[in-house]
């Protein structure tokens, strides 16, 4: 009998404990402690400036504890279904902080919710998507580089690629803080399967080593290998802490066929709606209004003409000549076609 009755108590302990949520972009673990006929429930959090946090549950709380990671602390809280926290000080723009909260509404239950996020980042650059490369040799070397047209900081600035994978609305990359300045180029590479790999967030910009590091622009490196961007059909887009898009490029070798799966045309249909980039026929994005990538190769990359103004269509891009692929530097201006 004793030990049923322990057998019982860890399987309610387990409930307890697998009660949880999560919000876009962030990690999040919640712990029902009170009992309700309607759970209390975290639904999210964000950065309202840059020494603003909020915090949503589905109904009014006051929060009973409250600490931050790093040097983080609050200067003030103001209790509800939106909990409104101010930061002592202005903390570094798009720095990744953790949460802890315990959170008690008027009937008792209590919620302990621990968050990943970011700061506010009202610093981002004016940037353009410089140049694309999908292929590779060995080792698997594809990237994408941006190049700068203002100055700020990249911190909180996400990256998207939808190419074979469902996972077309998952954000790709984040960056951490880093200072850019005006015209300066960074490469983001899209594998990290080499040793000498670095982050290149400080002044040091020949830090990182790897096939294809520059040592004049910053190298930034997603974990992993698995294949993300593809030349038969891929759309690159950058967005800021409010989901407006800073740049996109759309490719694709074909532009006689639709788009091959349904999360193209739905991540078309969202760029759409942004604005991001032009059409042909004013109703959405078809393969025909994407940069051509026929042709490209590892050495033969999908690049933009530095030398006209950004207009957000397929006229921008070319694809270059063999063996003249530049990340981080400026576009060679010898073309394949």
């Amino acid at each position: 009998m004793k030990k049923y009755f322990l057998l019982l108590g860890a399987i309610k302990l387990c409930l307890i404990l697998l009660g949880s949520c999560s919000t876009p972009d962030t990690g999040t673990f919640s712990r029902i402690l009170g009992g309700s006929s309607q759970a209390l429930t975290f639904l999210g959090c964000k950065a309202v400036s840059e020494d603003e946090l909020e915090f949503v549950f589905s109904r009014p709380v006051t929060i009973k504890h409250l600490s931050f990671s790093g040097d983080f602390k609050a200067a003030s809280v103001e209790n509800g279904s939106v909990v409104r926290v101010k930061l002592e000080e202005n903390p570094f723009p798009g720095r990744q902080i953790t949460a802890d909260l315990l959170a008690e509404d008027e009937k008792k239950s209590s919620i302990n919710v621990l968050v990943s996020l970011r700061t506010r980042n009202d610093r981002m650059p004016s940037l353009i998507i410089n140049e694309i490369c999908t292929e590779y040799s060995n080792p698997k070397t594809e990237f994408i580089e941006f190049k700068m047209k203002s100055s700020g900081n990249l911190g909180a600035m996400r990256v998207f690629i939808t190419g074979n994978s469902n996972a077309a609305k998952e954000t790709v990359y984040e960056f951490s803080p880093a200072e850019v300045k005006n015209g300066e180029y960074v490469v983001l590479h899209l594998r990290t399967i080499e040793d000498a790999c670095r982050d290149e967030n400080g002044s040091n910009l020949s830090e990182s080593g790897g096939r294809n590091a520059s040592a004049t622009a910053r190298d930034f490196w997603i974990p992993g290998n698995t294949k993300l961007i593809h030349k038969e059909a891929s759309m690159v887009y950058v967005l800021d802490q409010d989901d407006n898009v800073l740049a996109s490029v759309l490719i694709s070798t074909n532009a006689d066929s639709p788009w091959p799966k349904d999360y193209f045309k739905e991540t078309a249909d969202f760029l759409f709606a942004k604005n991001a980039w032009k059409s042909q026929n004013g109703e959405t994005y078809i393969p025909a209004d994407a940069a051509v990538s026929a042709g490209t190769t590892n050495t033969r990359t999908i690049c933009r003409d530095e030398t006209k103004e950004n207009t957000n269509s397929k006229a921008d891009w070319y694809i270059t000549a063999t063996s003249s692929a530049t990340p981080g530097e400026k576009n060679n201006p010898k073309r394949y076609n």
